[in-house]
């Protein structure tokens, strides 16, 4: 049997653009030299595994990310809340958030490979998938990097009045942020499915439930921040592997429905 790559040209295309979104985040210190080298692994796996398509949305969690971060970011980085020195993430932050999707990418190339055009990991499901769990990584990057202005932050579990920064605390910016956020990642998914390759749509699905799966998964990471992370369970970025694994789950489950 043939394995379902790209063709020479789309491979050097996608080779490019990963290079391209690599360089373009070390410049912009959105990603370190370690981050920017494992998101131009992510890139390649996704583009080629994947589809080239699905290179979009990781351009637009990039956006999301960069605008986020830089937010207001000299008065974050006055009170001790930025990333890095100038914002930027490393390899870390890269795997801890493209883990999952890195993962549907390849599942949905084996599934290519072996299984039924209409199987569990088909790519219009798997678009579905992906787009959830890139929807999830947005919302809780808005939700982190604006939300940390609103000086009025809750504890998600008690509801009581907590400082910034806290493992757990949500505020109201931070959560229309990352409703914003999650809602904008799903509409630009499903319009660029729509408009150049409509065997990735599932239906209105690809629309209405990343743009769910990615706010709540958002509230799973405050609520994972709130017991395990405090308690010294799991760390942050553990977390946000953990709150896209269990919103792309979620995903997946209201597939099979």
């Amino acid at each position: 049997m043939v394995l379902p790559l790209p063709d020479p040209l789309t491979i050097v295309g996608v080779t490019v653009f990963c290079l391209a979104m690599a360089i373009a985040s070390y410049s912009r210190r959105i990603f370190d030299w370690s981050g920017a080298s494992c998101a131009f692994v992510v890139g390649m796996v996704i583009g080629i595994c994947g589809n080239v398509l699905w290179l979009v949305l990781l351009l637009v969690f990039l956006v999301t990310s960069f605008g986020a971060t830089k937010y207001r970011f000299e008065w974050k980085r006055s009170e001790g809340f930025q990333e890095g020195a100038k914002g930027e993430r490393t390899w870390r932050n890269v795997a801890a958030n493209g883990a999952i999707p890195t993962l549907i990418a390849f599942a949905s190339f084996v599934a290519e490979w072996t299984a039924p055009a209409d199987g569990m990991f088909a790519k219009d499901i798997a678009s579905y998938l992906f787009v959830s769990a890139i929807a999830v990584a947005a919302a809780d990057t808005a939700a982190s990097e604006i939300g940390i202005v609103d000086p009025r932050v809750y504890m998600v579990t008690t509801f009581e009045r907590v400082k910034r920064g806290v493992d757990g605390g949500v505020s109201l910016t931070g959560q229309l942020a990352a409703f914003i956020a999650a809602a904008y990642t799903s509409a630009i998914a499903y319009v660029v499915f729509a408009f150049f390759d409509e065997s990735l749509l599932a239906g209105p699905a690809t629309l209405f439930v990343p743009m769910l799966c990615g706010f709540l998964g958002c509230q799973v990471d405050s609520v994972i921040g709130a017991t395990w992370e405090r308690a010294g369970r799991i760390g942050k970025l553990g977390n946000n592997f953990l709150s896209i694994g269990l919103a792309t789950l979620l995903a997946l489950l209201i597939a099979l429905l």
